[in-house]
Order: C-alpha cells, then structure tokens, then sequence
C-alpha cells in the first residue's frame, strides 16, 4: 500500500512537473510532453534525491554529474524532430533519463557514456524499466559511433568547446545536432545544427550551463 501511495504522488508530480515547467514555458510537441509525462525521472535519479526528482532544476547523480533541468530535457528532445524509428546518437548517457525519453518517441537510440560506472548502471535502469532495446557505450563520445551512422538526430548533453567533427560527419543529411557549446568557466549556448546538401546550417538557441564535455 505504501509502495502504491508513494506512485500515485510521483504521478501526481510528474503530471505537474509537465504542465507547469514545460509546457507553460512553450515545448508544444505533442509526443514529448507524453513521453516527459511517462518517463518516470525519480527512477533515474539517487535514492536520496528521488522526493525532489520533479522539481525544476538538475540533480546530481555521481562522479561530478548531474540529470539535466526537466524542461532542458522536453526543449531539447523537441529542438530534434525526431521520427520514430529514427536512428538518434545521445552523447553523454548519465543516468539513463534523457536516452529513456528519445526511446518513448520509438526512436532507435544510441547513448555512449565515458565513465563506465554510470553507463553500467543507467543501463541497468533502462534494461529494468523495459527499454532494453537502448544501446548503451562506454567511450569518448567526441568520436561518436562511427559503425553506426548516420544518424537522423544527435543530442549532446556536455558541452564541448566547439562543435566536433566526427558529429557532424555521422549525421545523416537533413539530420539535426542539438549541443551546448562554449567553455566552462564561459558563457555557454545551446545550438542547434541541420545538415543541408552537406553544410550546416546553424542556430543558436539560449544560454545554458552543461558539465563539461570530457575526452579519453
């Protein structure tokens, strides 16, 4: 009984978390919103944290990183376009909750993590809560996965100095590349990139703050 009290104020929040730090602030996407109001982020975050999964802010989850802010989530979920059966590469896997959400869009999702201790355990969580079918790496994900391209939609959840090559070499045409780029002591800001007859076209977004982009 308590287990069940304890999931109805997780739905309860989750519904609430949607409406009132996304949708009011303008992600429209109809698939999005469904799949930020499914995807159960307490599941994704430490025991401790699990009372304040839904508020509005990131949360750490170990060796210095953190569950991005939902909203940052939902905007760039959509700022993707993503199709289903799509195949999308997620740079910077983390717990497991942004490769969760591209998965309720029934994309074909890629996720590669450089610390081995998160990606062992975010593909435990994802394997447990039934999406199975994401393919978690571990390694440097400045280098994307090669064997694997092209990919319809890129998501970077660190910030790099610059935009990577490799990235932008492994999106398919008419692809889109989300990612925070700039320093970390600097400003940083979310891009959005479309690749069109070979070149990219390019558009900056707003000022965010990501964790770093780390490299092997």
């Amino acid at each position: 009984m308590a287990a069940s009290i304890e999931e109805k104020r997780f739905d309860r929040e989750r519904r609430e978390m949607v409406a009132e730090q996304i949708e009011d602030r303008g992600v429209e996407d109809r698939r999005v919103l469904k799949a930020m109001r499914t995807v159960p982020r307490h599941e994704f975050v430490p025991p401790q944290l699990q009372a304040m999964a839904y508020t509005d802010s990131p949360l750490p989850i170990g060796e210095g990183q953190t569950i991005s802010q939902p909203y940052i989530v939902a905007t760039m979920t959509e700022m993707a376009e993503i199709q289903e059966g799509e195949k999308v590469l997620e740079i910077g896997t983390g717990s497991g909750y942004q490769a969760a959400v591209l998965a309720e869009l029934k994309a074909r999702v890629y996720t590669i993590e450089i610390r081995s201790t998160l990606a062992r355990r975010a593909e435990a969580t994802l394997e447990r809560l039934g999406y199975d079918k994401v393919q978690v790496r571990v390694g440097d994900g400045y280098l994307g996965w090669p064997e694997e391209a092209p990919f319809g939609a890129i998501l970077v959840t660190a910030a790099p100095d610059h935009v990577p090559q490799p990235l932008v070499d492994q999106l398919s045409e008419g692809g889109v590349l989300v990612i925070p780029v700039g320093s970390q002591r600097g400003l940083q800001g979310l891009r959005r990139l479309r690749k069109k007859e070979g070149r990219m076209e390019e558009e900056e977004l707003f000022p965010v703050t990501f964790v770093p982009l780390m490299r092997e």
